[in-house]
């Protein structure tokens, strides 16, 4: 690996703790080919906390989700804009996957996703209508899944929501999900048709 200067390496770990804020500095350490205490400094120099305060800041602003509760979710949520877009990581573990490969099962991408699509949905009731799915690559147990959804369209009742799952920025996962808010569709009559 190319040795970074503090500049870029700072810009870079800036970029990946955005992207993924429950990142270990241990796993900051080994992206970026340099010691932890190089992180917790660069992290300090940054003013970035550490990870448990991170996560609880996430935690707080997370809290507005209205279709379901948030032990509902699979996955934690760690970033949410109502009808627009949100995010989840997934930690995995070994008993997710299959005993002979340790491949995570296919059961738990597509739960973290659709409920990452509900959950970024401005509605009371919401339920998914439709899925087209995509497994891009196997992720082991273990492993840690970054899902962002993101709302492309709405049209009355019905909202198109894309989601893109990743293990270390690689897509393994993409679904678009055709949503219904019920209770919007409770007061246009059109409840009986998903």
């Amino acid at each position: 690996m190319v040795k970074l200067g503090r500049t870029e390496r700072q810009r870079l770990l800036a970029d990946l703790i955005q992207r993924n804020p429950l990142q270990t500095d241990e796993d900051l350490a080994r992206i970026l080919g340099v010691s932890v205490p190089t992180i917790r400094l660069d992290r300090v120099h940054l003013g970035i906390p550490e990870l448990r305060m991170r996560s609880e800041g996430l935690a707080r602003r997370a809290q507005s989700v209205r279709a379901m509760g948030r032990q509902e979710l699979v996955g934690d949520l760690v970033d949410l804009e109502l009808g627009r877009s949100a995010r989840s990581v997934l930690d995995t573990d070994p008993s997710m996957g299959f005993h002979r490969t340790g491949i995570l099962r296919g059961h738990f991408l597509f739960a973290q996703a659709d409920s990452l699509a509900l959950a970024v949905v401005d509605g009371e009731v919401v339920l998914t209508g439709l899925a087209n799915a995509k497994f891009k690559q196997p992720v082991q147990a273990g492993e840690q899944v970054v899902a962002t959804a993101e709302v492309l369209r709405r049209a009355g009742t019905r909202w198109v929501v894309l989601v893109v799952s990743t293990v270390r920025a690689l897509p393994v996962f993409r679904a678009k999900f055709v949503v219904v808010a019920l209770n919007a569709a409770k007061e246009s009559g059109a409840l009986g048709r998903i």
